[in-house]
């Protein structure tokens, strides 16, 4: 389901539709899925498909970086650094850079 929402948000193989992107994302969020709450939040960052909401794009950065996505954590660490839908927080920007770097390290190291 994510991967047909990516299909759909890209026009790929299907004709081009923002809207049931976003509802594939956030059927397949609210299953766990990271990959899904990251997309989901960019939507709502760019108002893409839905009315953008900086502060859900935040929520959703912030529930997939808690689940250990490290893409989730660079989206959040721009919303830090900028103090996009947070208070500006520089230390806590390069913490989550630092951790999303550490996630990525690892996963390579392991394939």
């Amino acid at each position: 389901m994510f991967n047909l929402g990516v299909c759909y948000s890209n026009g790929e193989g299907v004709e081009q539709d923002i809207q049931k992107a976003v509802e594939l994302y956030q059927k397949v969020a609210e299953l766990g899925e990271t990959r899904a709450m990251v997309n989901l939040g960019v939507c709502y960052y760019n108002g893409k498909g839905v009315e953008q909401d900086i502060q859900k794009a935040v929520e959703l950065y912030q529930k997939a970086a808690e689940l250990g996505d490290a893409r989730a954590m660079c989206h959040l660490c721009v919303c830090y650094y900028n103090g996009e839908g947070v208070e500006r927080n520089v230390q806590k920007a390069l913490k989550l850079l630092s951790q999303a770097y550490k996630l990525s390290l690892e996963k390579k190291r392991s394939e």
